[in-house]
This record gives C-alpha cells, sequence and structure tokens, in this order.
C-alpha cells in the first residue's frame, strides 16, 4: 500500500516562510516610502514650472479659440460688405459700389481685398476710367496674399483693359501660361495670346490656339464658335463633328434620318 505523502512541515521551515513573507512586506513598504519620497521630491522641484506650463497650455488655447472666432465673425462681416457692394454694382449705383468696395479693401487682406479691388476696377472700367482699372488689375495680379486664382483673373483682365497699349509679345508673356488647356482661364487667356499670335503676324500659332480653344468643352459655347471661325479664317479645321455642330447650331444636314450616301 503506497504511503500518503505527509504536509507537515518543520517548525524550521514554517519560521523561514513567515520571516520571507515579513520581509516581502517591509520590502514594499519600504519601496513604497522611496517612491512617495522621490514623487515628493520631483513635485518640489519641478510641481511649480509644469504647473505654470499647464496654465499658460490653457491660456494659449483659450487664446486661439477666441482668436478662431474672431476670425469667423471678422470673414462673416467681410462677406456681407462684398455682397452689399455687388448688390450696388447689380443695381447701377456705381459710386456707392465702389465706396463699399474700397472701405472693405482698407480693412481685409487675402481673398476679401482682392475681391473689393476687382469690384472696384470694374467700377472704374464702367465709368471709363481705363488708366484707373489697369492700376488696379496690375495690384491685384502682383499681390503674392491674393488667392492664385483672382490673381490670375486679375492679370487677365488687366492685360485686356490694355491691350491697345501693348506689344504683342508683352500679352503673350503675361498669358500664356494661361493659355494652355486644363487652365481654369483656358478660354480667355487663349483668345487674347491667340490674337498677339495674330498681330505678330504668326498665323500658324494664332490658328492653332483658336483651333484648341474651338475643341474645348470647358470654354462658353460664344468663346468657342468664336474661336471655330477664326481658326477657319487662318486654315484650321477645328471641328471633329459636323453632324453635332449642324444640330448645336440649329441645322439640319439635309440628309432624312435613316438614309446616307450608299
Amino acid at each position: 500500500m503506497a504511503l500518503t505523502p505527509s504536509n507537515n512541515k518543520s517548525r524550521e521551515e514554517k519560521m523561514a516562510e513567515r520571516q520571507a513573507a515579513q520581509d516581502d512586506v517591509l520590502m514594499r513598504e519600504i519601496d513604497d516610502a522611496v517612491r512617495q519620497d522621490e514623487y515628493a521630491r520631483l513635485a518640489k522641484t519641478y510641481g511649480r514650472p509644469l504647473l505654470v506650463l499647464l496654465v499658460v497650455g490653457l491660456i494659449a488655447f483659450a487664446g486661439y479659440l477666441f482668436w478662431d472666432s474672431q476670425r469667423e465673425g471678422k470673414m462673416e462681416e467681410q462677406s456681407e460688405a462684398l455682397v452689399g457692394a455687388l448688390d450696388q454694382l447689380d443695381a447701377g449705383n456705381l459710386d456707392s459700389a465702389a465706396q463699399q468696395a474700397a472701405a472693405l479693401a482698407a480693412n481685409s487682406e487675402g481673398g476679401a481685398w482682392a475681391s473689393a479691388r476687382l469690384i472696384e476696377a470694374g467700377v472704374a472700367m464702367e465709368q471709363g476710367k481705363n488708366a484707373d482699372a489697369v492700376k488696379i488689375f496690375a495690384e491685384v495680379a502682383g499681390n503674392e496674399d491674393a488667392p492664385a486664382a483672382l490673381r490670375d483673373l486679375a492679370r487677365i483682365r488687366e492685360v485686356a483693359a490694355n491691350y491697345d497699349n501693348m506689344k504683342p509679345d508683352d500679352v503673350i508673356a503675361k498669358l500664356k501660361p494661361m493659355a494652355v488647356p486644363g487652365n481654369a482661364y483656358f478660354g480667355s487667356a487663349g483668345e487674347l495670346v491667340a490674337m498677339a499670335y495674330l498681330e505678330k503676324g504668326d498665323r500658324k500659332q494664332a490658328g492653332t490656339l483658336f483651333g484648341e480653344i474651338a475643341k474645348s468643352d470647358d470654354v462658353p459655347e460664344t468663346l468657342q464658335s468664336r474661336a471655330r471661325q477664326m481658326a477657319g479664317l487662318l486654315g484650321i479645321d477645328a471641328v471633329e463633328d459636323v453632324d453635332e455642330l449642324l444640330e448645336q447650331q440649329g441645322a439640319g444636314t439635309g440628309i432624312p434620318a435613316g438614309q446616307g450616301s450608299e
């Protein structure tokens, strides 16, 4: 018969285990005391600077929130002022539109400033003050703080308003970067550049550019039609689909549907 292992421990073993447990508790207490002392020392050394840093951070964040809300409020005010100036322009109140736009330009920057100045230039053109308009357009076109789209628009308007006083090479130099398919202002810039090529006597370049404008779906139909006519006069066939073109112009082919040449 097998003997059952005895679980009885000697007195010495029990005392050793008890001593080990007491030592473990003591070590934990010492570790906790050392840790608390270390925390206290850190808090005393770095607590105040950290607290100051935290407070400064919170103040900075609050300042940013305030600035952001103020900025949004200012943008709303600028938008309202811009709409007001445009309403006056649409109503034919040129002087009032110019005054409101000038006031906005004086107290704004970036897009709001550029838009306001463009309104001023538009009013100047309506009033026959071409030189003033050209000057304002050039100012907007050269302002790096203005959005690129508005700078490009101002450059085109500057050239268009001053075209008769410019040399063809100067027109080409200013607008050629925009006179490429895919550019938002391809149609307007391209037409002016093509006219400049024509004035230089470069019929091939002019015709090619007019042909590209005529084939572009991203330009107004009136500009397409005008470019198509110019391209045709210069010996460039800018018509890709004759039937479609005739249909767009409200004309038929003269051949009943379903009957073609055999």
